[in-house]
């Protein structure tokens, strides 16, 4: 196994910089201007002009080259940048360097993505239990609406139409921002609801495969009830596809909230990025992604971990 998580992790760089080559390539080729937006930071002619020769704007290949030293941490090792893992700075953010950018969102993320992923893990197990137990019946019914509705149904009606209910006619929980555990409840169940949907599906049809195998048969009869057999035997195996879900499902609750945070004003790292794309902010697009794509890359390499742990019996290659 440590053979296995050493080959992987000396992949990850690699492979983050695939990921990245090719969204700097997109971002790039996207029409617009950084340093010419409505809203930003609007410098005057000689500063803009002396932005764009220090920061590389008018060649991409510089750019790419300069970024990729100074975000690795190569330039520093060489001398030529005098700190590690330097993200740049905000082309559109006045005084906001990227890093402080991130250390100030992907908290808040973390923590909503973490929230998020438990909820849909409490909601998604018990859906797909009941359902896998008594299949076709009227629980089971009701959790198949309610999962296909949640897949189906983006996240910002789903956010709309409990910020409406919840925050502005009943006004249980704050309409919008952060602070304590009550400007959670909303997004994080918002943004739970099409990973417990997914969750819910992958659990009940390995509740209905599982039951009818040989070894819950066997258990069956010696005297164990169905309720015994799902708990102590069934669902161990039934949540192995949900372990497989869960790596990109959380990299992507975690850092990729982007409309929730949109809708809720929760000033994570997706708002950040939603208004980084809009206005072209290079250095902010390129630190977002590079965030999200090595939590992405050790999220799955944890499954991959975690499924060895769950059934001994699965090799890792």
């Amino acid at each position: 196994m440590l053979a296995f998580i050493a080959r992987r992790l000396l992949l990850t760089p690699l492979i983050v910089l695939i990921i990245f080559t090719i969204t700097f390539v997109l971002a790039w080729l996207v029409p617009g201007d950084p340093l010419q937006q409505p809203e930003g930071r609007q410098p005057p002619a000689e500063i803009m002009e002396a932005m764009r020769k220090q920061y590389n704007l008018d060649n991409p290949v510089a750019f790419y080259v300069d970024y990729v030293g100074k975000a690795s941490g190569v330039s520093w090792l060489l001398g030529v940048a005098p700190k590690p893992f330097d993200l740049g700075p905000s082309l559109r953010h006045k005084d906001w360097s990227v890093n402080e950018i991130l250390a100030t969102g992907l908290p808040v993320s973390i923590t909503l993505g973490l929230a998020a992923i438990l909820l849909a893990l409490g909601i998604g197990i018990t859906v797909g239990v009941i359902g896998g137990l008594k299949p076709n019946g009227p629980a089971d019914l009701s959790g198949q609406f309610i999962a296909l509705a949640g897949i189906s149904l983006p996240s910002f009606v789903i956010g709309a139409a409990v910020l409406l209910v919840f925050g502005a006619q009943l006004k249980l929980f704050p309409i919008g921002g952060w602070g304590g555990f009550q400007y959670m409840v909303l997004p994080a169940f918002t943004l739970s609801l099409p990973f417990a949907a997914y969750i819910a599906r992958l659990v009940r049809y390995g509740m209905i495969e599982q039951m009818s195998s040989d070894y819950a048969r066997t258990a069956r009869a010696k005297g164990l009830s169905r309720r015994q057999v799902a708990t102590r035997h069934v669902l161990r195996n039934a949540f192995l596809p949900v372990l497989s879900y869960l790596g990109p499902a959380a990299a992507t609750a975690m850092t990729g909230s982007f409309v929730v945070e949109k809708v809720f004003a929760v000033p994570g790292i997706g708002q950040h990025f939603v208004d980084a794309v809009t206005g072209k902010d290079i250095t902010l697009i390129m630190g977002v992604v590079l965030v999200y794509s090595t939590m992405l890359i050790l999220f799955n390499l944890l499954v991959d971990v975690l499924y060895r742990f769950v059934d001994p019996r699965i090799e890792l290659a």
